[in-house]
């Protein structure tokens, strides 16, 4: 769980992005609290991953500060960036491995980039990375067009967890899943964040997630966070597009298959 009196892992001010004549980032303010799963939710288009990849450092912004331990990232040399990026894991959407390396190569990839260690021992702890995420040696020599949607996710979360970060972002980590593989996957989250004391920072549109994964939500509507908090207070706001999305049929479909279950 999340230690609200505690700094923030990431801390955004006042945050400006946009491209050409487009704002997508309006003055966007937002905390990340450390060991919390914080899911960030919007509309298509509204800015979700312009956010994350602002915050890791792939997208330049116009204004604002971004915080990461405390550092501003603007403001440090470059061995203290990369010593901040070490500390981080990513998980892009659809998992982008690299199509001509293998799975245990995937998984090495940013060790080979961060450590200077003998390739037993970068087999020895890549084995081990997948081996959390629920594969097996026997995988390690596929490639990614031999895996399933499921297997790609848990390779990327395995090369996300490589470099043993403290805070690991998450684009649509089950998008594309079907609900039983979703399931596992926000199950294998919820592990992996107890287990290592993870802080995770997820973009997700799968109501699932929110409900049974993520301590705090934040939604991204017109460029700014317009509701942020457990999701009682998702469900309590009265901003149009919360509602609509919280309390419209599929929500309504959700928590009445909870209460059933639950019953």
């Amino acid at each position: 769980m999340a230690s609200p009196g505690k700094v923030p892992v990431i801390s955004v001010r006042d945050l400006a992005v946009g491209f050409r004549d487009r704002m997508v980032l309006d003055h966007l303010s937002l905390d990340v609290r450390p060991g919390e799963i914080l899911g960030l939710v919007g509309g298509s288009g509204s800015g979700k991953s312009v956010l994350l990849r602002t915050i890791i450092g792939l997208l330049p912004k116009q204004s604002g500060s971004i915080e990461v331990f405390g550092h501003d990232v603007d403001h440090v040399d470059d061995e203290t960036h990369r010593a901040l990026q070490r500390r981080c894991g990513i998980l892009f959407q659809n998992g982008a491995l690299y199509s001509s390396l293998t799975v245990m190569q995937n998984v090495q990839f940013p060790m080979r980039e961060f450590l200077h260690l003998p390739e037993d021992l970068l087999d020895e702890i890549a084995a081990t990375k997948l081996a959390m995420v629920g594969l097996s040696r026997l995988d390690a020599n596929k490639l990614p067009s031999e895996l399933s949607g499921g297997m790609t996710k848990r390779v990327a979360m395995a090369r996300a967890l490589a470099l043993d970060p403290e805070v690991v972002f998450l684009d649509e980590p089950t998008s594309g899943l079907d609900p039983i593989s979703a399931g596992d996957f926000d199950s294998l989250i919820r592990t992996l964040q107890q287990t290592l004391g993870l802080t995770v920072f997820m973009i997700t549109h799968d109501l699932n997630s929110l409900h049974t994964v993520c301590d705090r939500i934040a939604v991204l509507a017109d460029g700014k966070i317009v509701a942020d908090g457990p999701l009682s207070a998702m469900l309590a706001s009265e901003h149009p597009w919360v509602k609509s999305y919280f309390r419209g049929q599929r929500g309504r479909m959700l928590e009445s298959s909870r209460q059933q279950s639950s019953g």
